[in-house]
């Protein structure tokens, strides 16, 4: 993969190969031989904008004890080092290092997508429009049914219909987020649905199946691309397309709580992301340059440097791919459905006192 990356992205003229940089790709740092990397300090001249992080630790240290514990020596120097400003040059004047992550390239270029927690309109009953059923997770380890046998009725009659909505590709979005709110049109409720499991199957990205079948151009593909895609085509057409990707999730109705992340903590948008736990543990704190986009969901060619705390996980979410929150909503899905760009990104660890100096 990462040789045909190569082979595509250079452009053998005089000039030299020539790397992409229309997704806000950089090139500044050299190759990578890890996920993540110790590097001696941070270098950005990107903006800074740390304003949406405090919210964020503060939820944490109201409803994680055990997270605290377990990052308190990185919160603590990391308080101290907002407090006298948060000059990135100072972060070991502070008793804090930096590992930064290689990127999917090998080049520090780390993908940030985007999620959101949907709101759906759905009926406790099935009626002629309200008829797609959300499930609870059935009783089953390894035997499962696929997406194609639940959408032909295996789980029916089981009892664990949850509600009705009246879109198909709604509750499709929802799983692929992994929760949402749910507002019961029959007695005016609104329910949180958190995810509640899957079926085992492999997660197959229904935006792949789009480009390589020539429906979107991969340049334009986004979640506001398939949505009028369905928008286009017929409910066969969106059954067989949505039936490609077999991975089906259940949920779990909770009261209309903040959303919460895999880490049990609210999360606040724009200050966190869902990360591969195996290199960024739940409680980690992020420095990253988070690319920013236009309206349109274009790179406007600037990226803010921010902190992010990692408190979340997605199926589709390994090693240099960040999932950057975005809030509850339609305007945060179409913040969220146009997020496929780059930025660099540095874990903050805390160092070993022989090698912090002091502030």
């Amino acid at each position: 993969m990462k040789k045909a990356l190569v082979v595509m992205g250079c452009v053998v003229a005089l000039a030299g190969c020539v790397r992409p940089t229309d997704r806000g790709q950089q090139y500044v740092d050299g190759r990578f031989e890890s996920i993540l990397t110790p590097v001696p300090h941070v270098v950005s001249d990107s903006p800074r904008d740390f304003s949406l992080f405090n919210d964020q630790l503060a939820e944490v240290k109201a409803k994680s004890p055990s997270l605290v514990a377990k990052h308190q020596a990185v919160y603590q120097r990391l308080q101290a080092w907002l407090d006298a400003g948060g000059n990135v040059e100072a972060l070991a004047e502070f008793g804090l290092g930096v590992d930064q992550m290689g990127g999917g390239d090998d080049f520090g270029n780390v993908m940030f997508t985007g999620y959101f927690s949907p709101v759906i309109e759905m009926r406790h009953q099935p009626d002629t429009l309200f008829r797609y059923p959300v499930y609870a997770k059935p009783f089953c380890d390894d035997d499962c049914p696929d997406r194609k046998a639940i959408y032909d009725g295996a789980l029916d009659g089981l009892g664990l219909e949850l509600g009705y909505s009246a879109s198909l590709i709604d509750n499709f979005i929802m799983e692929v987020q992994g929760s949402g709110f749910v507002h019961f049109g029959d007695n005016d409720q609104l329910e949180y649905f958190a995810y509640g499991g899957k079926n085992g199957h492999p997660y197959v990205s229904i935006g792949k199946v789009l480009i390589e079948n020539g429906e979107v151009p991969r340049e334009k593909m986004s979640l506001k691309a398939i949505k009028d895609w369905v928008a286009a085509h017929g409910e066969e057409e969106v059954r067989k397309l949505l039936e490609q990707n077999p991975s089906y999730v259940f949920f779990t109705p909770k009261a209309a709580d903040p959303v919460s992340g895999t880490a049990g903590i609210p999360l606040k948008a724009g200050a966190s992301v869902a990360a591969d736990r195996r290199y960024l543990p739940m409680g980690s704190v992020l420095l990253a340059e988070v690319p920013q986009l236009d309206e349109q969901g274009n790179w406007t060619g600037e990226h803010v440097l921010k902190l992010l705390m990692a408190l979340d996980t997605g199926g589709a979410v390994k090693e240099n791919h960040l999932d950057l929150y975005h809030g509850m909503g339609n305007d945060a899905g179409e913040r969220a459905g146009h997020y496929k760009h780059f930025g660099r990104v540095w874990k903050l660890e805390a160092l070993a006192p022989q090698l912090a100096s002091q502030p």
